[in-house]
């Protein structure tokens, strides 16, 4: 059975004093409400700019919160100014990087032969690569969801050796959803996670059944748990509500 995963992606907000604030929040309530007993059934991580990931690893040293970083070089080392490498990400203990996000490739002009060699270098690092896909509206309102999607998955899947992908993970997030507090109907979001589930499959079969596949676009606590509940719904990619304790905590919740 694949265990549920909620992480949140502070994009780039936060200062020294409100990240202090967030992770102690998340500590405590964790804590008040068993702890042990909420993160033994669901992976907790958070994704903070990564000026502040020395502060995240800090704070959560002994926690059962993982971290991550949003984005990392393709290349390992050299003139890439304001870029960070996997083992840069490796060095403040980063478990996970995330690849892909819709904002990485619109506004960064990423394409998917650059997000594969994302996925393939963090996952030959030993870590959990968070691949994010998903169509716009206009291609939502043009029946092309799945060719976009499908077009998004497979190339990763076929240009990135099995064992790069161990660990994928990946994140279902309508672009027409992210920050706009419109969200995928919960049929919506389950069909999609269903054809990609399919994808994995036709791939390889194994793979399939351990993958988890998130669900991200505008999630809160008061519609986390009606979205979870699809068979093909392993969590969630959480955005403007990560950066609240209490939301962030009641989307968790859901996830158990």
């Amino acid at each position: 059975m694949r265990k549920p995963l909620v992480a949140g992606n502070w994009k780039m907000n936060g200062s020294r004093e409100s990240v202090s604030a967030l992770l102690n929040g998340l500590n405590s309530g964790i804590a008040q409400t068993g702890g042990e007993e909420l993160t033994g059934k669901v992976d907790i991580a958070v994704f903070p700019p990564s000026i502040y990931v020395q502060q995240v690893a800090d704070v959560l040293a002994s926690s059962t919160i993982s971290w991550g970083l949003q984005n990392i070089c393709a290349e390992e080392k050299g003139a890439f100014t304001g870029e960070v490498s996997v083992s840069m990400a490796q060095d403040f203990s980063c478990t996970m990087v995330l690849a892909g996000h819709s904002e990485r490739r619109s506004l960064f002009g990423e394409v998917d032969a650059d997000v594969a060699v994302k996925v393939e270098r963090a996952g030959k690092a030993g870590l959990i690569p968070v691949l994010c896909v998903g169509e716009t509206l206009e291609e939502r309102e043009a029946d092309k969801t799945m060719e976009v999607v499908s077009r998004q998955v497979k190339a990763v899947l076929n240009h990135v050796d099995a064992a790069a992908l161990e660990k994928l993970v990946i994140a279902y997030e309508p672009v027409w959803a992210i920050g706009t507090g419109l969200t995928a109907t919960p049929e919506q979001a389950q069909e999609v996670h269903a054809s990609i589930r399919q994808l994995l499959v036709e791939h390889d079969a194994d793979m399939a059944t351990r993958t988890r596949i998130l669900y991200g676009g505008s999630v809160k606590g008061s519609n986390a748990a009606e979205i979870f509940a699809g068979p093909d719904v392993d969590g969630g990619l959480v955005g403007g509500a990560s950066l609240s304790v209490q939301d962030f905590l009641s989307i968790c919740r859901a996830a158990d």
